[in-house]
């Protein structure tokens, strides 16, 4: 990337998660199970969603790797909803890097009627 630092973070993966996350009603999910561990029954009252609703948002979310699914040892019809602690952490890590204001750089002066002006200096302390 022309003089460019490489991103701080993965960002493909990044954005991913983001993309998941952009949606209001799962980081509502995200909400609810950040207070404990839930089941499809207690996440569809609390929200007012129907539980095929609910079953998706909750494939998507474990798709990009942000919950953890846990089925029932006595029975297998009961799903239990809990945040992947170590993928938060790693989120939360990236957004940090990512967004961190110290990573502004001042304004690289290579392109415009600076840039030639640059250009010039450059020139001639080169002995071009």
């Amino acid at each position: 990337m022309n003089g460019i630092d490489q991103p701080p973070t993965d960002l493909p993966s990044f954005a991913g998660q983001l993309k998941v996350l952009a949606e209001p009603k799962r980081l509502r999910i995200l909400h609810m199970l950040m207070e404990g561990v839930q089941c499809n029954c207690e996440l569809g009252d609390a929200l007012d969603m129907a539980p095929n609703l609910i079953s998706h948002h909750m494939r998507v979310l474990r798709e990009a790797g942000l919950i953890n699914v846990e089925r029932d040892a006595d029975d297998a019809r009961w799903v239990y909803y809990s945040p992947d602690r170590e993928a938060l952490e790693e989120l939360n890590r990236s957004l940090g890097v990512f967004f961190d204001p110290s990573r502004i750089k001042p304004r690289r002066q290579t392109c415009g009627p600076q840039g030639a002006i640059v250009s010039v200096d450059r020139n001639l302390v080169s002995g071009r």
